[in-house]
């Protein structure tokens, strides 16, 4: 009792409602907050979700665009313990994705906290508790996930000139479509996925498109003979190493797409699964983009060396005048700028532990959705994450050992 008292050893204490949670704390209401807390449903171990924003999923909601569809089939991506309804097609779009989502959030009672943008999250060793603070409200837990993804923030990198430049400036997050560059010479940067999504987007809607392509990538068939490229490489590798089903879907990519690098694609000398694995480099899935550079609808160039006034100079010396600037250059982690712990997390803002072993740390601490393995390293986390604390919560609750009422006089509220 004395212990728990001594969580008021603070200023701020007194000036935030305290509420104290018999479950979880979980931080982000996408896809891996969702599937963590309808896996806790599931066990019957009650829970609170914490979200920033005021929506579930606000990345697909508020930061892509209108023609981003699900790059995997949908039985990858579903979440645990519902499947995608059978009238979906293979790849659901956006809206049909968050309407999966909400489905999944009203099946399993799930009503996050939203508004709620998380301050600080430390464990107390004293109370053997952890203290998670948002604007107004300090959240007193046993257990705390952390569910708020790989894609938290955007990246902007720095390039010389770039804040001069005097066209338009946009990043992928606040990209929808590209019916506002018709016309416009537009350079993307990047060309990962969203790069090569892009990029098609902008000649689709009749944009002169330029894609930086700087380092080499990996370019794949969505589908080979048929049949998903990811769909055939798990197959495979049931029955073959990895690094011949690297050489085999090698092999089937230059039948079906040729030789790229005369379009100045290079390949990465390391096979795309083995790439992923060792540094979690996903392959780009082609969805007509590459056809676009064949035909000259978009031109491929290599890396930026400055930015000057609407021109753009190349490290190859080449200049182009362009009227707009989309940046695909990815997201980031942004648990280092709350989370004050520095045993189970990196500094930059992964689990320490390599897949499958990052799911769980010390004091009560998860993360969920740090696997760089799409939705189905999510499911898999929030379904071990689940079973994990449910053991715990159904032991303790057959012994009778509930949690010291005195924290309650602490608390105003709670859950």
């Amino acid at each position: 009792m004395e212990n728990l008292f001594r969580l008021a050893d603070h200023e701020d204490f007194f000036s935030r409602r305290c509420i104290w949670v018999n479950g979880p704390v979980i931080i982000g209401a996408g896809p891996s907050g969702l599937a963590t807390a309808a896996c806790l449903r599931e066990q019957g171990v009650p829970f609170v979700v914490l979200e920033r924003a005021d929506c579930i999923a606000s990345l697909w909601q508020r930061r892509t665009y209108d023609r981003l569809k699900l790059h995997l089939p949908k039985q990858f991506c579903q979440l645990p313990n519902l499947p995608f309804p059978d009238d979906f097609p293979e790849y659901p779009s956006k809206k049909q994705f968050i309407n999966y989502l909400e489905t999944y959030a009203n099946k399993f009672e799930i009503n996050p906290q939203f508004n709620e943008c998380v301050q600080s999250a430390k464990y107390d060793e004293t109370s053997g508790l952890w203290r998670v603070k948002t604007n107004e409200v300090e959240y007193i837990c046993r257990w705390l996930v952390v569910a708020t993804g790989e894609n938290a923030e955007r990246v902007t990198p720095e390039i010389e000139g770039l804040s001069e430049f005097k066209g338009e400036v946009v990043h992928a997050c606040d990209y929808k479509s590209g019916e506002n560059f018709t016309g416009k010479k537009v350079l993307v940067v990047g060309c990962g996925n969203s790069g090569m999504e892009l990029s098609l987007d902008l000649s689709n809607h009749h944009a002169l498109p330029s894609m930086v392509c700087r380092s080499s990538v990996h370019v794949l068939p969505r589908e080979i003979f048929g049949i998903s490229t990811f769909e055939l490489a798990v197959m495979m590798l049931k029955w073959l190493p990895l690094w011949i089903v690297d050489k085999l879907l090698l092999i089937l990519t230059w039948f079906i797409l040729g030789d790229m690098e005369k379009y100045g694609i290079k390949r990465p000398s390391m096979g795309p699964l083995q790439l992923k694995n060792t540094e979690g480099k996903t392959p780009v899935l082609n969805i007509g983009t590459l056809e676009k550079i064949r035909s000259g609808d978009i031109n491929v160039v290599p890396g930026i060396k400055r930015f000057n006034n609407n021109e753009v100079e190349l490290v190859n010396g080449e200049k182009l005048d362009i009227d707009a600037v989309v940046l695909a250059t990815g997201y980031r982690s942004n648990v280092p700028s709350w989370l004050q712990e520095g045993e189970f997390f990196s500094k930059n803002g992964y689990p320490k532990m390599p897949f499958p072993h990052g799911w769980k740390g010390n004091s009560g601490l998860y993360a969920v959705g740090f696997t760089k393995r799409g939705l189905s390293g999510v499911s898999s986390d929030a379904v071990k994450i689940a079973q994990d604390i449910g053991k715990v919560w159904k032991h303790e609750t057959k012994q009778k050992k509930q949690r010291n009422t005195a924290c309650h006089r602490r608390c105003i509220s709670q859950f």
